[in-house]
């Protein structure tokens, strides 16, 4: 797991968790996520108008540490020819039921400090139920999802999601 942190010049900061299964290191300054469908679209909405983006990682078992990405992010859209070649290159040509855009950032500072405060937790599996929901609303009823819940942020600015 790890978690992306952006913030628009004005409203609320947000901070995300994502799965690292989805997660691809594409040069030394470089990484990108395939982004699935949330509740919101706050990290899409605040790159469009400010596009710092932090990754944080944390170790949750194993020796304590935190490690930060600091750069400039950008949303690839699904239906571009870059998402294209992004996802025959690094998913094998496969987004999951649901995948919305991707998150790539290239950053110009890597950080990492002691992870001392962080609990210990012990990894169990993946969570079934983003898949089980992806199934069960199909294609159409993830885009009509995407259409109510994931056009603006909850501070009112576009996401561009729908835009494409």
């Amino acid at each position: 797991m790890f978690f992306t942190a952006t913030a628009a010049p004005n409203g609320r900061v947000n901070m995300s968790p994502r799965s690292t299964d989805m997660f691809r290191v594409l040069d030394d300054n470089t990484v990108l996520y395939l982004d699935r469908t949330g509740s919101g679209n706050e990290t899409a909405a605040h790159l469009a108008i400010n596009p710092r983006l932090t990754i944080m990682f944390c170790a949750l078992a194993g020796p304590p540490l935190i490690m930060r990405l600091y750069g400039h992010g950008r949303v690839i859209h699904r239906k571009s020819t870059e998402f294209a070649a992004l996802l025959a290159q690094h998913y094998g040509g496969q987004a999951p039921l649901g995948a919305r855009q991707m998150v790539m950032l290239d950053f110009d500072l890597v950080q990492t400090s002691c992870g001392y405060g962080v609990p210990l937790f012990e990894y169990q599996d993946e969570r079934p139920q983003m898949d089980a929901w992806a199934r069960a609303k199909g294609v159409d009823g993830i885009e009509d999802y995407w259409r109510q819940k994931n056009q603006t942020s909850m501070d009112g600015f576009p996401t561009g999601l729908m835009d494409q």
